[in-house]
């Protein structure tokens, strides 16, 4: 890597007339923390890039340095030399629930302590036109690679078919990679496996689902995870809601059941939506876990403070993130990008009880 001496900030100093005149503050370049440390301007690009034939006292003389002075790369020089761009393009459909929202943030962070810029574009329906002209647009800014956060089917398929001379991750519970296009998520129905082997093992046979939309990914892998458990375990499927992740739509459902029965168990797609039915449960006499066990999925913060505290299912955002980026950098190095999903973990809380 080779970095720029020259880069300058312009200032004004006064004159001895009292006006402003113009002047150039350079700021410290590689040469000069390779004068301050005692070794090479090459050494100092060795460190910079993290490579392992340093000497862990020369690689603590160069850090040191960079920290006296106050170094930082000059990232346009280095795209000059390298041709990369240091800057990664990120496509959301701006949706606010906690898994895209969550997983945006971390994927920025991720990508910063990679050295990476960001830069995101939300795109709306219709998705035949805002995916396209989004990832056309962090082409022309000459990204290196694109991830695309795809929580919904139709923003998916126009992924799927949209052309691209950047390198894409796309972010789709459940989905598979394809010629020119790489998928990466959570394992998510592992989760609802999960779930739903609890509840089990806690010698529950009548568990509801509240589900998540269709039309997403999660609450497809979610729903298709509670169910196949049930049936390997010789158990006939419960009654399903299909909802829109809401508290109030848990809340509803919750009353509902109240009216027309309450199963002994009930595992929810959502955090947010276990908390809609506690409340409506709460309301109406219903014991959790008592007369009624809930697990619901995210481990949203907070969850530890519902009433009963909920067991959940939580996703580990910041190594999806790191993992999804991996695979990214991968693609774009030209190298082979298999990875296993993230597995997500079970956090066991007063909710649930035997049967």
């Amino acid at each position: 890597m080779q970095d720029s001496d020259t880069s300058a900030v312009r200032t004004f100093v006064a004159s001895p007339t009292g006006r402003q005149s113009p002047s150039f503050v350079r700021h410290p370049g590689m040469r000069d923390v390779a004068r301050l440390a005692g070794v090479s301007y090459q050494t100092v690009s060795r460190v910079m890039n993290d490579h392992p034939n340093v000497s862990a006292s020369t690689r603590g003389r160069v850090l040191a340095a960079i920290d006296e002075l106050g170094y930082r790369r000059n990232l346009t020089a280095r795209a000059l030399v390298t041709n990369r761009s240091t800057t990664l393009g990120m496509v959301t459909d701006g949706s606010p629930r906690f898994g895209p929202v969550s997983t945006l943030m971390a994927l920025e962070k991720a990508a910063r302590e990679e050295g990476y810029a960001s830069t995101v574009v939300s795109v709306k329906e219709p998705y035949g036109s805002s995916v396209p002209v989004a990832i056309h647009g962090l082409e022309e800014q000459g990204v290196d690679g694109i991830i695309v956060i795809a929580p919904v089917l139709e923003m998916a398929a126009v992924v799927r078919q949209t052309a691209s001379r950047a390198p894409i991750v796309m972010i789709a519970a459940g989905e598979a990679s394809a010629q020119g296009l790489f998928a990466y998520s959570e394992n998510q129905e592992l989760g609802a496996r999960m779930a739903t082997w609890h509840l089990i093992d806690l010698g529950h046979t009548d568990i509801a689902h509240i589900a998540g939309s269709a039309n997403w990914f999660d609450g497809r892998v979610r729903k298709r995870g509670w169910e196949s458990t049930l049936r390997e375990a010789d158990l006939v499927p419960g009654i399903c809601l299909e909802s829109d992740w809401t508290p109030r739509f848990g809340y509803e459902a919750g009353l509902r059941f109240v009216t027309e029965g309450v199963p002994g168990a009930i595992f929810v797609a959502s955090d947010h939506m276990a908390l809609g039915l506690l409340r409506a449960f709460a309301e109406n006499g219903i014991d959790v876990p008592g007369d009624v066990s809930v697990v619901g999925f995210d481990d949203i913060e907070g969850a530890d403070y519902f009433y009963p505290p909920l067991t959940t299912v939580r996703q580990d955002f910041a190594a999806l993130a790191q993992q999804t980026l991996a695979v990214l950098l991968r693609a774009v190095g030209g190298r082979a990008t298999d990875v296993p999903p993230i597995a997500p973990s079970l956090v066991i809380r007063r909710s649930t009880a035997g049967a």
